[in-house]
């Protein structure tokens, strides 16, 4: 290092380390450089596991955009108004792109694989005359979703993608498609974490990052009976990215040393926090999102007041893909943290969904529902092929990431919602999280558009969404107000119809609207 001493290597960005070193070597050796130069010359401040910006680029209230909210309102503190590592992405030209961020090397194209070849597929792989091509694990997978991407407000089952759908991956730098088979939003790729329980009472899963929907779910590894492949895109370098390193700091909180996160110990529904939560709706720790950023936003917890709801994947960083509540009597988390316990839709003992600061844009109202993580059972309705009873069990996994409505009555959800009838519970818990490579980020405008340039779903004149033809027709001979249905793929669906962008359309009973 001619030009630059040590010491003012290690202070300057991360995104300048690696210029930096790609200047000293050859191009093909570039991130196993990378993946062990920074620890070996800065030591422990160098984060093995660095988490990339979700890519929520505005705020949303319970019915879509809005402006940012300031200190003291509703919906303070979300996502947007923090900024911690921006995504940065190089694209060599030449099959590869470079994640400047977490150091992985990924493959710009996609092929479609079945689960049980993917890995052997793998190694067999030469793109850009590399021959240490993986299969990723589910934290490095999900380092590429993309949140500023939008499901689009057509039907789940639709074949075609709806024209405000955009994907949940920067298509600037990484090839996707929707499947043209079966369902658009079809698009479930692979990764090498297994779940170590079964969903769908006995069916071997591993977990997969869907970039139409912007989900994780535990999905068959053998296939399903329409899908026998999955979309696969493979991985190089970095090998410790997606491992933590938890110290329990004995004063309440948790430091992984691997993110740079400090984490509370505990969760929103501890005795310790009685304070807190005692003015909420709901005396036992569980809030609506609106209640969590503010849980958050106002804690003063181990000698610090600078807390925050973290974001889907600060949150997804902490879930531990060696446990489950059946193989491990445990929430999906390391034993460093306490997790609370719940009494689950089907009168068990389990463990809680907990919410991120990040929005979901999905559905009629894009922004309406929030990201949580399923640290217990993702537990849904699923109704029998041949006796078409309803059953509740584990359909995607503890570790999976799915989305609630930010405000309602659960009451509504009876038997879920959706083709696996997942159990909205609205009333999730929090963990909340401080430190980190993060800033504050001073954004009063509403959400701009997206990657791909097309708008989000945004209320007040602001680009609103067009609601599904189904829904409109249930809608057309009836009075804003009135009782509504029609028949979906997945059941009967009823509601009331109102006004969405000029068109009386039938809105599902519990939405937002």
């Amino acid at each position: 290092m001619e030009t630059l001493k040590t010491q003012e290597f290690c202070k300057i960005s991360s995104q300048e380390k690696f210029f930096f070193a790609q200047t000293y070597i050859m191009k093909k050796a570039f991130v196993l450089f990378l993946s062990i130069f920074f620890t070996t010359i800065c030591g422990a401040d160098t984060l093995k596991y660095p988490i990339v910006e979700t890519g929520q680029n505005g705020c949303y209230g319970d019915q879509g955009g809005i402006y940012c909210p300031t200190p003291n309102s509703d919906f303070y503190g979300q996502d947007a108004q923090y900024q911690g590592n921006l995504p940065d992405y190089l694209d060599n030209q030449d099959g590869t792109v470079t994640d400047k961020i977490t150091g992985l090397m990924w493959q710009k194209k996609f092929k479609k694989v079945t689960w049980k070849d993917a890995s052997k597929d793998s190694k067999k792989d030469k793109t850009a005359g590399y021959t240490d091509w993986r299969v990723p694990t589910i934290q490095e997978l999900y380092s590429l979703m993309d949140f500023s991407g939008t499901t689009g407000t057509g039907m789940p089952h639709s074949t075609l993608p709806p024209t405000d759908a955009i994907p949940y991956i920067n298509t600037k730098y990484f090839l996707f498609e929707y499947s043209p088979t079966g369902r658009y939003i079809d698009a479930q790729y692979i990764t090498q974490t297994s779940y170590v329980s079964t969903t769908m009472q006995g069916i071997d899963s591993f977990f997969g990052v869907n970039f139409a929907d912007g989900r994780i779910k535990g999905y068959p590894k053998s296939g399903t009976m329409n899908h026998k492949y999955f979309y696969a895109r493979y991985v190089r370098g970095n090998p410790n990215y997606g491992k933590n390193d938890f110290y329990d700091n004995k004063d309440g909180s948790v430091t992984d040393k691997s993110t740079g996160l400090v984490w509370t110990k505990i969760d929103s529904g501890s005795p310790n926090f009685k304070k807190y939560t005692k003015h909420f709706k709901r005396k036992d720790g569980s809030l609506d999102w609106k209640e969590a950023l503010y849980f958050c936003e106002k804690l003063h917890f181990a000698g610090k007041d600078d807390w925050r709801l973290p974001n889907a994947k600060e949150l997804h960083s902490i879930v531990d893909y060696t446990r489950s509540p059946a193989t491990t009597n445990s929430a999906a988390i390391t034993p460093v943290f306490d997790s609370s316990h719940i009494t689950d839709e089907g009168g068990k003992s389990n463990y809680p969904f907990y919410w991120s600061s990040t929005s979901h844009l999905d559905g009629i109202i894009p922004g309406a529902s929030a990201v949580y993580v399923a640290f217990g059972d993702a537990l849904g309705f699923m109704r029998g092929r041949f006796s078409h009873q309803l059953t509740l069990m584990d359909v995607h996994g503890a570790g999976a990431q799915r989305s609630d409505p930010k405000t309602g009555d659960p009451k509504d959800f009876p038997y879920g919602f959706g083709p696996q009838g997942d159990v909205r519970r609205i009333y999730n818990y929090a963990r909340c999280v401080r430190s980190g490579n993060v800033t504050f980020n001073h954004k009063t405008d509403p959400p701009k558009k997206t990657q791909n340039n097309a708008p989000p779903g945004i209320v007040s004149g602001h680009y609103p969404p067009e609601p599904p033809r189904e829904a409109q027709i249930a809608c057309e001979v009836l009075k804003t107000g009135a009782s509504c249905s029609f028949v979906s793929p997945h059941g009967k669906i009823s509601g009331k119809c109102f006004l969405i962008n000029g068109k009386n359309a039938c809105v599902p009973k519990g939405h937002p609207h």
